[in-house]
């Protein structure tokens, strides 16, 4: 029962970055869909939905069920991303959100596999930066604006975010293998970029 409800969890979270997804597509201006997507981790942090992207970064911080609950959120999170561009696709905003998320998917597709590994870390770099920020910082002007730099700036530098690419390839109808293999790359980089910053803390701790 308890995994079940954290799938539950994940489906949620997926619609929310889908959401994001949405807003950012539907705008010409980078700047303001970048801080608009920041809707999705802003809704996940506020409501304690599971998203992979955050949960990795605390993996060596709990026990061995935690770890286990990593590919039940992964799947989750597809199915939510998955869920929402499958609705979307059947309504008028469909093709134009289709024709946007169709070049995102473009250019992954033509990217290397390094460059997608390389990417997906500095991506997770920014979301530990932007979900510890949220769990630790006291003055509630603090807490937000971490979910709204590290969002926005992980956008705005082309940074790869692996819930995020779900929905890109679910709205484009993009799915092939091909894409499906840097997925698994780009989830490999947000892992080890979410446990990079907080296995330098400990061992900067224990200097």
């Amino acid at each position: 029962m308890r995994r079940q409800r954290v799938f539950l969890s994940a489906v949620l979270a997926g619609i929310c970055i889908a959401l994001g997804g949405t807003v950012y597509l539907s705008l010409e201006n980078r700047i303001a869909g970048a801080v608009l997507f920041t809707v999705g981790l802003f809704t996940i942090c506020t409501q304690g939905f599971h998203l992979f992207t955050g949960k990795v970064c605390y993996v060596f911080s709990n026990g061995p069920a935690y770890a286990l609950d990593l590919p039940v959120i992964w799947l989750g999170n597809l199915c939510g991303a998955a869920l929402t561009a499958w609705l979307e696709r059947r309504t008028r905003i469909g093709g134009a959100l289709a024709e946007r998320a169709e070049a995102l998917c473009r250019a992954k597709a033509e990217d290397s596999f390094l460059s997608i590994l390389i990417l997906a870390v500095f991506c997770n770099i920014l979301i530990y930066i932007a979900v510890e920020g949220f769990r630790g910082e006291a003055h509630p002007l603090g807490k937000y604006l971490s979910l709204f730099f590290g969002v926005a700036v992980f956008l705005l530098s082309g940074f790869e975010h692996c819930v995020a690419a779900m929905y890109y390839g679910s709205v484009a109808g993009a799915w092939s293998v091909s894409m499906l293999l840097r997925l698994l790359v780009m989830t490999l980089g947000n892992a080890l970029g979410g446990v990079l910053f907080p296995l330098a803390r400990r061992l900067c701790a224990g200097a």
